[in-house]
């Protein structure tokens, strides 16, 4: 059976990404190491970092994301950074024409989205994107774990890690916290 996994690169305040969709810092560490993430990638993280990021990655089969994400990354063009399929939340059918030999799902329901993606994961890792369709998977209790990647700065505004989540939602100790190279890797089973 498949783990659900919400992750995002968050800022020590909670967001993924200012107002304006911009990152910022929030993805320098992907380079500055020496070691690729994946064969032949132009992202190169410390060796300590490394150690964490690629089981990880490997580990994932399938992704859920938002279809803001979509959009703003034209679905990484059909080729996922992780995983072989990607399940878009949506009430937006596929673009016509974009990528037809992509294993992209576009479901207009979290829960059905997340299920269409454990069902593709088989017994890998569901990777669901943080913010408004990771936020709805956590408070429906689809998510698992959750997977933070820290960078130290302070965004002040943006869009949050956790989306709309209004209701309190208890999580256990980490079970990995890692240091990397302006990054901390955190890991929570999410509290049943």
């Amino acid at each position: 059976m498949s783990t659900v996994i919400m992750h995002n690169v968050v800022s020590v305040d909670g967001f993924i990404a200012d107002a304006q969709d911009e990152v910022g810092p929030l993805f320098d560490w992907y380079h500055n190491g020496d070691v690729p993430i994946t064969g032949g990638s132009e992202m190169t993280i410390s060796p300590v970092s490394a150690a964490y990021v690629q089981p990880v990655w490997a580990s994932i089969e399938s992704m859920v994301i938002g279809r803001h994400l979509f959009d703003i990354t034209n679905g990484w063009e059909g080729v996922p950074p992780a995983g072989h399929h990607v399940v878009v939340v949506s009430h937006r059918p596929r673009p016509d024409g974009w990528h037809p030999e992509a294993s992209y799902f576009f479901i207009d329901d979290v829960a059905q989205a997340v299920a269409k993606a454990k069902e593709l994961a088989g017994d890998g890792t569901v990777a669901v994107a943080a913010g408004e369709a990771g936020g709805q998977a956590l408070a429906l209790g689809l998510v698992d774990e959750v997977a933070m990647d820290v960078v130290p700065v302070v965004f002040g505004s943006g869009k949050r890690y956790f989306g709309p989540v209004e209701a309190q939602h208890l999580l256990e100790d980490p079970h990995t916290v890692i240091q990397g190279d302006r990054v901390l890797h955190l890991r929570y089973r999410v509290r049943r």
